[in-house]
């Protein structure tokens, strides 16, 4: 990953909470600059950097932020949605039972024909082949072995694991407030 003195293209700001850590890393909190400018003249947040660009209107001359702060404290604490983007990211976008990351779908250990639920603990990413080849059988059954179980993630949990997959785009204001090993580009 590089770190470019560029913008990035539409000008998004890094949305930082009011303890100055990300909201989140996977995806990267970024807002739009509109909604950043809202957001400023509304008083809901500081600007903590700003980019060289400038928007105008007739009474007034701003540059444009690219890293702002919340000033009302957002918990992290509540449980994460259920959602096929989140079990990815809990699994770490590999399939539990070869690693693979390609063709990922969504496998129930216990099959919905067999009573099965769509829970933290029964669902697992697995790519197209693994899946197919365990079809509608318990692992039992069919002699696949998981790699990883599943669990219930908590928020600091997928935070934790989206640091392992940083944006192939990183502002050079962003980098202060950011965890990831950045090689910054010349």
């Amino acid at each position: 990953m590089q770190v470019h003195n560029a913008p990035p293209s539409g000008w998004p700001a890094l949305v930082l909470n009011a303890d100055f850590r990300p909201l989140s890393y996977y995806p990267l909190s970024l807002w739009p600059w509109q909604e950043v400018i809202k957001a400023v003249f509304l008083d809901r947040v500081d600007v903590v950097d700003s980019y060289d660009q400038v928007v105008r209107s007739p009474s007034l001359e701003m540059r444009l932020p690219s890293v702002i702060a919340l000033r009302e404290f957002v918990a992290q604490d509540r449980p994460p949605a259920f959602t096929r983007f989140n079990v990815f990211l809990r699994d770490g976008f590999s399939c539990v039972y070869c690693n693979s990351g390609n063709d990922l779908t969504f496998d129930h250990l216990i099959p919905r024909s067999r009573g099965g639920r769509t829970t933290w603990d029964n669902i697992v990413t697995a790519c197209e082949p693994c899946n197919l080849r365990k079809g509608g059988r318990l692992l039992k059954d069919c002699d696949m072995r998981l790699v990883r179980k599943p669990v219930r993630p908590s928020m600091p949990m997928l935070q934790a694991v989206g640091r392992r997959f940083p944006p192939n785009y990183l502002h050079a204001s962003w980098v202060d407030y950011l965890y990831w090993d950045i090689e910054l580009d010349p």
